[in-house]
């Protein structure tokens, strides 16, 4: 059970949902995208998501400025939070600006708000389940694409609703979290997309 949850949390960790959601944007989308066009969002925002991130957590720890890439205390957390603040700011003004992509400008900005969100809550010596965050922010977007486009995804709904299950009940059994924790992470989550939906659906 615990090797099982260690893999939930490994396929659903929270530095994989922006590529997560770009592909899947790509995958519904009705506009026409070439494979150039898709390759030339994908591969920078997967760049500058999950290896500069994992590159920045090794320095981190190299220079004792991190204790674990766990990121268990909230003082562990700021710097890697502004770091990824800053990449997801280079996202949004040079991948996909305003004028290019409204949907997943829009996701990017729901990610950054909730980024935000959890370096405020450790600047006061708070911790919330990231991964829920991450997962909560990809539920929200997938349901907000469903009626943007009219599609029925409920498939795709159902598993990430089911993954939310999965991952919340392997925080808790590998006591990463509590259940505030956790439950608060997730809200995070969801809400950051849900305030920004007036602007593009």
């Amino acid at each position: 059970m615990r090797i099982l949850s260690k893999l939930i949390s490994l396929i659903a960790h929270p530095l994989l949902v922006p590529s997560f959601g770009t592909v899947f944007y790509f995958m519904v989308t009705p506009k026409y995208s070439p494979t150039e066009l898709i390759l030339g969002n994908l591969i920078p925002i997967f760049i500058l998501t999950v290896l500069i991130p994992l590159g920045s957590l090794l320095i981190l720890n190299q220079f004792g400025m991190i204790r674990s890439r766990l990121l268990l205390t909230s003082e562990e957390r700021i710097y890697p939070l502004l770091i990824y603040l800053a990449l997801l700011l280079l996202i949004l003004l040079r991948v996909i600006p305003n004028n290019f992509t409204v949907e997943l400008y829009y996701f990017f900005m729901g990610i950054a708000l909730s980024a935000t969100s959890c370096l405020l809550l450790a600047l006061m010596g708070k911790v919330v389940s990231i991964h829920m965050v991450g997962i909560g922010t990809l539920l929200m977007f997938i349901i907000i694409l469903s009626f943007h486009f009219e599609k029925n995804i409920i498939a795709a709904i159902s598993l990430c609703t089911l993954g939310t299950g999965l991952l919340a009940s392997a925080r808790l059994y590998l006591n990463r979290h509590g259940r505030a924790a956790v439950l608060t992470g997730w809200l995070i989550g969801l809400v950051s997309q849900l305030i920004l939906v007036r602007f593009w659906l």
